[in-house]
């Protein structure tokens, strides 16, 4: 009889240089990446947090500040590492618990296999701060081949799938739909995650192409990946979370370019500033950043206490239009 094992993975977010990154593990240098994992003890273990918090330590030397529960992944063929019970031969079906982490520095780690990768080596079509990602060339083509090839109504439903959740055709970007997005390059077996469930050989794709569609991840972690970074785009309109990724004092620029790099979408600089101000959610610390390469700009703290004192959102996305 399978038994069933609850596994922990935890999506750990920083800002690097202006770049929304990742905390991956590398249990060996010639596998894929994948998020940190570990197995939940119920004898061992009073919560499912303590133990995610437990074992993300232990696997990296870090400590995590803000953490919430993000989904459970059940289903059934998920290829995870916890259910090899050593002989190569799954013998347990696992439950990911997920959870999304929030830490305001990428601190470099000594433990083996621990790094902090950008999301776009994962999600290349993702980012479109400097316009229209190229990956989506490659892509776009690859998915009208694959409409094409399922006859004429269901051709039809696959093209509209594929125009509203990838902007083709002239279709307006939504950044939230990530997950969405991930799940319709599996279904039409472009993931390069498809072929080893299915236990077949890579198919042969173009450098273009294979390029495109970004780094495959052990498991179905980009899967947990990609809900993580939906659930945090969407968050960041309706919850201040944004300043969870900030150091203590910071400028309005470098909280505008944090806000880009998770969101992957430029933003209008003036009518950003105008949204924090009218948010009520920073005040400015009465001195200056000189170490900007340019002008000296005003430092600024997040009101912590504002989250005391009355409902508070998170911030608009202004959108720069060209």
């Amino acid at each position: 009889m399978m038994s069933v094992v609850i596994g922990l993975s935890a999506v750990i977010v920083a800002i690097r240089d202006g770049e929304a990154v990742v905390l991956v593990v590398r249990p060996r240098p010639s596998e894929p990446a994948g998020l940190p994992f570990g197995p939940f003890d119920p004898g061992g273990h009073r919560t499912f947090e303590l133990a995610m918090r437990a074992f993300v330590t232990e696997q990296t030397q870090f400590e995590l500040g803000y953490v919430e529960q993000l989904y459970t992944f059940g289903d059934m063929g998920r290829d995870a590492p916890l259910a090899d019970m050593g002989d190569g031969n799954p013998k347990a079906r696992v439950i990911s618990v997920g959870y999304l982490a929030l830490t305001p520095q990428a601190v470099d780690t000594a433990a083996l296999g621990a790094d902090w990768a950008p999301f776009s080596r994962f999600f290349p079509w993702e980012d479109w701060r400097a316009g229209r990602p190229p990956a989506l060339g490659p892509i776009e083509e690859a998915l009208k081949a694959w409409c094409a090839g399922g006859g004429a109504a269901e051709g039809a439903q696959r093209l509209a799938r594929a125009r509203l959740l990838f902007a083709l055709d002239g279709a307006p970007w939504n950044e939230e739909r990530v997950l969405e997005r991930y799940e319709l390059l599996y279904e039409a077996g472009l993931a390069p995650e498809v072929a080893r469930d299915r236990g077949e050989a890579p198919p042969a794709r173009s450098e273009a192409l294979a390029s495109a569609l970004g780094e495959p991840m052990i498991s179905d972690h980009r899967r947990i990946l990609a809900t993580g970074l939906s659930r945090l785009r969407g968050k960041l309109k309706y919850r201040p979370v944004v300043f969870e990724l900030m150091p203590e004092a910071f400028t309005l620029s470098s909280l505008q370019r944090a806000v880009e790099a998770i969101a992957g979408v430029p933003l209008h600089k003036q009518n950003f500033r105008r949204a924090v101000e009218r948010a009520g959610l920073v005040e400015g610390l009465g001195r200056l950043e000189t170490d900007t390469g340019g002008r000296p700009a005003e430092l600024f703290r997040f009101r912590r206490e504002s989250l005391a004192d009355r409902p508070v959102s998170g911030l608009s996305l202004p959108l720069l239009r060209e």
